[in-house]
C-alpha cells in the first residue's frame, strides 16, 4: 500500500494551474458577457487589461461595449488622480479607420491606441484630436539653442614657422 506524500499529483497541478485561466478570469468573462461579434477582440481587450493593471499599475481600469464599433473599449487611469483614457485595444489583423478612432475620441478623454499581435505583443499609440506638432530630436552634447564649437584650424604664425 503506498503511503500518502506531500507532493501533488497531475490532477491536482491542473486544478491549481488551469491550462486556460484567462477563460475563468472574471475580467475575462465580463468582457465575453457584451455580446461583441469579434471573440479576438475580446481577447486583445482582455490582454491589453492585464498589461494595464497588473505590469503598468493602472488605477480604476473598467470595460464598456462601444456599440458602433462592436468592440470593447477600456477606461482607466495610469496614476491615482490623473485624468481617466480610453483605450482601444485591436488585434493587428483589424483596420481603422477615422470614423473609428472619432468615436472613441468623442467620448471625451484622451485615447491610446493599442495593436495586440498573434504573439501578444502590445504596442501603445496616443491618438490625438488634430495634429500635435512633435518636439525636436535633443542632441547629445549639445547646449541647447547654440550651435556646436568646432576648433578652427589656425594658420601658423611667424613664430611657429620660423622654428620648423
Amino acid at each position: 500500500m503506498a503511503e500518502p506524500t506531500d507532493t501533488p499529483c497531475v490532477g491536482d497541478v491542473e486544478d491549481l494551474f488551469p491550462h486556460n485561466w484567462t477563460f475563468h478570469h472574471p475580467m475575462y468573462l465580463q468582457m465575453q458577457n457584451m455580446d461583441v461579434e469579434d471573440g479576438a477582440q475580446v481577447h486583445a481587450a482582455f490582454l491589453v487589461f492585464v498589461d494595464l493593471t497588473e505590469v503598468r499599475q493602472w488605477k480604476d481600469v473598467s470595460s464598456h461595449k462601444c456599440p458602433e464599433l462592436q468592440v470593447v473599449l477600456l477606461e482607466g487611469r495610469e496614476t491615482e488622480g490623473a485624468p481617466m483614457q480610453s483605450v482601444l485595444p485591436l488585434p493587428v489583423h483589424r483596420s481603422l479607420n477615422h470614423k473609428s478612432v472619432r468615436i472613441v475620441l468623442d467620448r471625451g478623454f484622451p485615447m491610446l491606441l493599442c495593436a495586440v499581435a498573434s504573439d501578444s505583443t502590445l504596442v501603445y499609440q496616443r491618438m490625438t484630436d488634430g495634429l500635435v506638432t512633435p518636439d525636436p530630436p535633443a542632441r547629445q552634447n549639445q547646449d541647447p539653442g547654440r550651435r556646436q564649437h568646432r576648433k578652427r584650424r589656425q594658420p601658423p604664425s611667424d613664430h611657429q614657422s620660423a622654428t620648423k
